[in-house]
């Protein structure tokens, strides 16, 4: 295998697939061999994948989870378009082309130590990568928040470990993390057992709301997926007052900001700055992305 540091860690490999499993409501969990990007990945930074076929773009996709020690890479994906309708195509020994990793992913804030982590969707990946590299960390606790209107392509349980006052209802979590006792929890309108039926950032109120003052005063809270989920994810960060950190999802083309056709406006203290989602984020602080006049404190 050939590979070639491009862009700083960026680096381009001829990528072996080593596992293609379909999931119900043609959900995909990929995994390829690209040692190079594996050693470098970090929460929320993502892949650039060829798709094989005719299929001239590559296609942006959150890294899952990473083994340095194995040199694979894993990836969720629900194909929407002939792009991923291509890759979905693909299996076991085949080849495919990989730019990774590419972007910004989460930093903790300093004196922090909570975080609550949301996931949406194909938003999920993320926050896995994130428990997978915090579990073991005695110094920050993590809990895991999840949203899904289909099936979650994961192997689920109820969960015996403490993700502080939620409803009744919010009763399984993900086996995984389960085993790297991480806390984890769900949310779905759909009537999936043992999901609160709800939205996902319902679920991080309720935490929230359970959480003295004190405590709340070592919170953060990070999220991933579609927009909606994004703005009320930033809205619950400004009511109770916390730092929140947001993975954007764009469009892409180059994916290393070349064409600058995934940017972004953020509202920062210097004004108006236009973003590039692939190098500069895709993780950005949530009241830039989604700005108020006023950041206001919790009520009680």
């Amino acid at each position: 295998m050939n590979a070639v540091k491009r862009r700083g860690s960026i680096f381009f490999e001829n990528a072996e697939i080593l596992e293609q499993e379909a999931f119900p409501c043609r959900q995909y969990i990929l995994r390829i061999r690209a040692p190079q990007a594996a050693a470098e990945a970090t929460p929320g930074s993502f892949a650039h994948l060829g798709c094989g076929g005719t299929v001239l773009l590559r296609r942006p996709l959150s890294v899952m989870r990473a083994d340095r020690a194995e040199g694979w890479l894993e990836f969720l994906y629900k194909p929407l378009g002939p792009g991923l309708d291509a890759l979905a195509g693909h299996g076991p020994g085949d080849t495919i082309s990989c730019l990774a990793p590419i972007g910004t992913g989460f930093t903790p804030v300093p004196g922090r130590p909570h975080i609550v982590a949301l996931g949406g969707g194909v938003g999920i990946p993320p926050m896995i990568f994130l428990a997978e590299e915090l579990r073991g960390n005695r110094e920050l606790s993590l809990c895991v928040l999840m949203g899904s209107e289909v099936p979650f392509p994961f192997e689920l349980t109820a969960s015996a470990l403490d993700a502080g006052a939620l409803p009744a209802d919010a009763t399984h979590g993900l086996r995984l993390l389960e085993r790297w006792n991480i806390a984890s929890r769900l949310a779905s309108r759909a009537g999936l057992p043992g999901a609160h039926k709800g939205f996902v950032t319902e679920l991080a109120e309720h935490h929230l709301r359970g959480l003295a003052q004190d405590a709340l005063e070592r919170t953060q809270i990070f999220a991933c997926g579609p927009e909606g989920m994004l703005r009320a994810s930033a809205e619950l960060a400004r009511r109770f007052d916390l730092p929140c950190q947001l993975a954007l999802e764009e469009y892409m083309a180059c994916g290393v900001g070349g064409c600058a056709g995934c940017t972004v406006l953020l509202r920062t203290q210097n004004g108006p700055q236009m973003k590039r989602v692939c190098v500069d984020g895709p993780v950005f602080d949530a009241l830039q992305v989604y700005p108020s006049q006023k950041r206001t404190s919790r009520k009680n």
